[in-house]
């Protein structure tokens, strides 16, 4: 099964959030960028966006096909990786590390708990994972 860490929640369509102080870190899975293959081009909003859960924040573009990025959680983007610009292998390279996405602070705390744990995640991608 694909690098799966425990310490973070994730969402249908293989994103991952991690709780860091109040806000949330989110970027995509091992198992999407691999799905992807090599990713050539990333398009994040800025800060101060707002971002919704489960609708589209931005774009990874791969040598294969164009897909959406769906917030894990609702509330403001107060970060984002400006590195993905020059670099956007590092979603490649290091998908859970220096390949993350963007920070939300969110704004509704129940929403963390509708996604998924390490282990609900493993079982959607052991049941074809659409």
């Amino acid at each position: 099964m694909s690098n799966i860490p425990t310490d973070l929640r994730y969402t249908r369509d293989h994103e991952w959030a991690k709780r860091e102080g109040g806000n949330v870190r989110v970027g995509i899975t091992h198992y999407a960028q691999e799905q992807l293959g090599d990713v050539v081009f990333v398009e994040l909003p800025k800060a101060g966006a707002p971002a919704a859960q489960r609708q589209s924040f931005g774009v990874v573009e791969s040598v294969k096909a164009v897909s959406d990025l769906y917030a894990p959680v609702s509330g403001k983007v107060v970060e984002v990786n400006a590195e993905l610009g020059k670099t956007p292998e590092l979603v490649n390279q290091d998908p859970y590390g220096r390949g993350w996405m963007i920070v939300i602070k969110p704004s509704n705390a129940a929403e963390w708990d509708q996604l998924l744990t390490a282990k609900q995640y493993e079982e959607f991608l052991a049941q074809g994972g659409h």
